[in-house]
């Protein structure tokens, strides 16, 4: 009888995954790290033969890792990017705690491969870093407890972030990895901010990691050696800054030409922390503005898609994600210019790395996730209906 007053209720379409993945996405976001990640190989494939050859191995055996890393990292971020929130965060918090103890036992079973710091397991066939990918984990994570600790009788979120943090922080001193643990550091202090942290409580913060700074400069030789590299006047031609900068200044504003380039034959770590200097070298000041352009792209785009987000969690997770991609991305080219102390950090989709291009593959697709358009997510609708009731 309801049935022949009102009619039948109509019938709930639902639209398929893949097409409301792909009306939802960031497509511009997208094709921008589908274009890093393609310079990356372009540029792998000039600087990494000059190591394989040194290392006894075929010309293009770094080439080959890196392209089947870079699959693995397009899948897991296409993947991610298909996940809601909900289902994002509780991996996320899976994934911090996981990375959490690999990063405790580096001390034990870790190796440092000859360079002074012990950021890896050997697994015989490849290295695993736990660092790379704590640091999106521990974006997501933080900014659940913030959320969290809004919540009516909720947690002390703001304090259980900041006490992670500090963990975090003090397993990457140990290592020594300072380089991660400023970028650790640096993404909280953002994220804590658009929390609502007072400002005396961020610049207490601030002053620890500077006593901190002061402290390892005076009680790690490693951390010396750096810093003294990078207040010295005078740039040593035969280190690997001096290679850098010689290669910069050398590629002018359209290259010296491709495969042209000489700093790949005496960098060792060209095709990873100084890949920015073969690009400069061989393809000049253009591809280098065409690389920074993209960086720029996905931070921008990516921040005003998440101002228009009404959800706490999202916007904190997402926010933190493409700061620290972002603020590595700015550390890696300003190590290569002399801007900053050397930090052996790559440069997110384009430098050589499993773990590097495994992990920021998993970030960016957990950042698509968040900044996918929901008819419910914008926060400038609920304010305009707040005007006007």
């Amino acid at each position: 009888m309801t049935e022949m007053v009102y009619g039948t209720a109509p019938a709930r379409v639902v639209e398929p995954v893949i097409p409301r993945w792909w009306r939802t996405i960031d497509k511009v976001t997208l094709t921008s790290v589908l274009l890093l990640m393609a310079v990356g190989l372009l540029l792998g494939l000039a600087a990494s033969p000059p190591l394989a050859t040194r290392n006894g191995l075929p010309p293009f055996f770094y080439v080959q890792r890196q392209v089947f890393f870079g699959i693995l990292g397009v899948l897991a971020m296409i993947l991610l990017s298909m996940c809601a929130p909900e289902r994002i965060r509780r991996f996320a918090v899976l994934g911090f705690f996981v990375s959490l103890l690999a990063l405790m036992l580096l001390p034990f079973f870790g190796t440092d491969f000859g360079k002074g710091a012990v950021r890896w397991f050997s697994l015989g066939f490849g290295s695993f870093q736990p660092s790379e990918f704590l640091k999106p984990m521990l974006a997501v994570f933080a900014a659940w407890l913030f959320a969290a600790g809004r919540e009516p009788n909720g947690p002390p979120g703001q304090a259980l972030s900041l006490g992670f943090t500090m963990l975090v922080l003090a397993l990457l001193v140990i290592q020594p990895d300072f380089g991660q643990a400023a970028l650790v550091a640096a993404g909280w202090m953002v994220m804590y901010f658009i929390a609502g942290a007072p400002i005396f409580l961020l610049l207490g913060f601030a002053g620890v990691v500077l006593a901190g700074g002061y402290t390892a400069y005076h009680n790690s030789e490693h951390f010396a050696r750096r810093i003294d590299g990078f207040l010295t006047a005078e740039v040593d031609p035969r280190t690997q800054m001096g290679y850098a900068q010689n290669a910069i200044s050398e590629g002018g504003f359209f290259g010296t030409g491709v495969g042209e380039g000489r700093v790949k034959w005496n960098l060792p770590d060209a095709h990873t922390d100084f890949i920015i200097a073969v690009a400069a070298e061989e393809y000049g000041l253009i591809l280098v503005l065409f690389i920074i352009g993209l960086y720029a792209t996905i931070l921008i785009r990516s921040l005003f898609r998440l101002m228009r987000e009404r959800d706490t969690f999202i916007r904190l997770a997402g926010t933190g994600i493409v700061v620290v991609f972002s603020i590595q991305a700015m550390i890696n080219m300003g190590v290569a210019v002399r801007l900053l102390p050397s930090k052996g950090m790559t440069l997110p989709f384009v430098s050589y790395g499993g773990s590097s291009l495994l992990a920021t593959g998993m970030a960016i697709g957990m950042l698509l996730a968040f900044t996918r358009v929901r008819p419910q997510g914008e926060i400038g609708d609920m304010l305009s209906r707040r005007v006007h009731s």
